[in-house]
This record gives C-alpha cells, sequence and structure tokens, in this order.
C-alpha cells in the first residue's frame, strides 16, 4: 500500500495544477477547490461543461493534492486512509437525491416512503381534476341543450301567439260583418284532393286569402312589374305612332326626349327588380333586368309591325269599296253573255 501511494513529484504539481491550487494551501481550500470543480465537470450536474474525463482527472487530482497535505501537516501511515475515508463518505452524499424525483429528506427507507405518499397525492389530484373536466363539460352540454329548449319554447309560445292574434282577428271581422260579401257564403268549402300530400285545410285557407287580396309581398311585386313593363311599352309606342313617319327635325327631338325618358323609366324598374329578388322566396323565379336598349327596339319592331297592318287593312277597305263599286256592272255583263 506504501509502494501504491507514491507520487513522484511532477504528479503532485499537475494535481496542483489541475485543481487550481499552489503548494502549501490547506484542507479547507483544497475541499473548497474540489467542490467547485466537481460541480463544474461532474456528469450529472446540468452544467454545459459536464465531463467524465475531466472529473476523473479532478478526483484523482484531488486524492493526491489531499494526501500531500495531510501528510505535510499529520505525518503518519493512517492520515491518508482516513482523509480518503471522509473522501468517500462525503463525495457521494449528493448521490441519493438522483432517486424518487428528488422527493423527501431522511434515510433512503424514509425517503422512499415519501415518495410513494407524494405519488399517492399526485394520483388523487389527477383524478380530481379529470372528474372535473367531465363535469365541467357535462355542464357546458346541458346548458346548451337548455338554451335549445329556451328557443324553441319561444318559438312555440310566438307561434300559439300569432295563431291567437289571427283567430281574434277573424272574429272581429266575423262581428264586423267583413266576410258577409264574400261569394258563396252559407256554402260548404270546396275540398282540395287535387294533391294528396297538401292539408286541406290549409289550401282553403291559403285560397281564401288570396281570393280577398291576401297576397304575399312577392307576388304583388312581380305583378307590378309585369304590369308597369307593359304600360311603358304601350306608352312609347303610342307616343311613336303620334309622331308619325317621317318625322320633322322638331319631332325627331321630342322621340329623343322620350327614349330618353323611357330608358329612365326602365332603369327604376329594375331597382324595383333588385327588390323583388330580395324577397321571393324561390330561386328559379327570380327575375333578370330590362334592357332599356332592346325595349327601344322592340318598340320600334311594334311600331312598323302596326303601321304595316294599318297600311294593309286600308289596301283592303279600298279594294272592297272598288268592288262595290264597279260589282253592278260585272254584274250586268255577265247576265248580257248569257
Amino acid at each position: 500500500r506504501m509502494l501504491s501511494g507514491y507520487k513522484s513529484r511532477n504528479d503532485v504539481k499537475d494535481s496542483y495544477k489541475i485543481l487550481e491550487l499552489e503548494e502549501g494551501c490547506s484542507l479547507d481550500e483544497v475541499r473548497d477547490s474540489y467542490r467547485t470543480l466537481a460541480k463544474k465537470y461532474h456528469p450529472d450536474s446540468s452544467s454545459g461543461t459536464a465531463d467524465p474525463a475531466t472529473f476523473m482527472q479532478v478526483e484523482q487530482a484531488y486524492r493526491v493534492v489531499l494526501s500531500h497535505v495531510a501528510a505535510k501537516q499529520k505525518p503518519g501511515e493512517n492520515s491518508e486512509e482516513e482523509e480518503e475515508d471522509q473522501f468517500k463518505s462525503k463525495s457521494l452524499q449528493h448521490r441519493h437525491y438522483l432517486s424518487f424525483e428528488g422527493v423527501g429528506i431522511g434515510t433512503p427507507s424514509q425517503r422512499e416512503k415519501q415518495y410513494m405518499q407524494f405519488r399517492v397525492d399526485r394520483a388523487t389530484e389527477q383524478v380530481l381534476e379529470y372528474q372535473q373536466q367531465r363535469l365541467g363539460g357535462s355542464y357546458a352540454g346541458t346548458d346548451l341543450m337548455r338554451a335549445r329548449d329556451v328557443r324553441e319554447s319561444k318559438k312555440v309560445k310566438i307561434t300559439q301567439a300569432v295563431e291567437r292574434l289571427v283567430e281574434d282577428l277573424i272574429q272581429e271581422s266575423m262581428a264586423k260583418g267583413d266576410f258577409d260579401n264574400l261569394r258563396g257564403k252559407g256554402k260548404p268549402l270546396r275540398k282540395f284532393s287535387d294533391c294528396p300530400h297538401i292539408d286541406p285545410m290549409t289550401h282553403n285557407l291559403n285560397r281564401i286569402l288570396i281570393d280577398n287580396g291576401y297576397q304575399p309581398e312577392w307576388i304583388l311585386l312581380q305583378k307590378e312589374i309585369r304590369e308597369t313593363i307593359e304600360q311603358l311599352r304601350k306608352s312609347v309606342v303610342a307616343s311613336r305612332r303620334k309622331l308619325g313617319e317621317p318625322m320633322t327635325p322638331s319631332e325627331q327631338k321630342r322621340w329623343d326626349q322620350i327614349r330618353e325618358q323611357f330608358m329612365e323609366d326602365i332603369r327604376k324598374l329594375n331597382k324595383r327588380v333588385d327588390n323583388f329578388n330580395l324577397v321571393v322566396p324561390i330561386l328559379s323565379r327570380q327575375m333578370v333586368h330590362f334592357s332599356p336598349e332592346k325595349e327601344i327596339v322592340r318598340a320600334q319592331k311594334t311600331y312598323k309591325a302596326l303601321m304595316g297592318e294599318a297600311s294593309h287593312s286600308d289596301t283592303k277597305e279600298s279594294q272592297g269599296e272598288d268592288g262595290q263599286r264597279f260589282g253592278w256592272k260585272s254584274s250586268l255583263f255577265k247576265w248580257l253573255n248569257l
């Protein structure tokens, strides 16, 4: 053991350099330097300079320097063994914190019991959190169902209120005699049997409302648009017929004014078409815009067709008058030839 513990002078100097110490330092300085370097190079530390090979060199240098300093202070054979035993007991104290997730204090058996209790508490907390989340989700679903039920109940109440209002208005109108002038009063209603998928009562009610002017807004608006375009077409054709053919410069100027006014009326009518398309419930019933230029061309063609029919009728009338004028002469010639 004495031979194995011998270190050369160069090894001792290198060990001092590794520990960043100078000869003649105390044991406390050696231990402090070792702790600092161990924290820096220990492989279990979280520092970025951790290096197992360097740590082994630091540990070996610590042993050498510690034995060298102890030999100077207390010469003897047992000094190195005592310091080595003290080093072994202190160098491994930090390792028990690497187990049991660093939980607990005391002996390993005590720390194991504390760790098991910690795991039980943690599992209990996780179970409680999971149950809380499930209950929160169920409560959220219950709130949604409750809100949906409230909306449905509001719809039912509104529908019932509207039905009661309609019934009250009908009874009030009957008391006033507003239904006395209806066609077929006192006669049974004609049942609707053409389509078996439609409720006869609903159909009859709708038919009564339509017959008495209670029509949807889009139907009335569509009827109004069609009547308006027919009136505009007739008015522009009538205005063109009043001007005659051929037109003088003043009449041409008047016709240009009529055309501009007609085109402006068409543009206003197209705005009503847009309003109709917004309220019509069926996409296939939507209307397209009227083209002012095409309507002018159509009015011109209608005017020419009317003028052609007028000239043709005048020709027939003239031919009829000539036939009546010379009809007795032709009959006389036929009688003489006999």
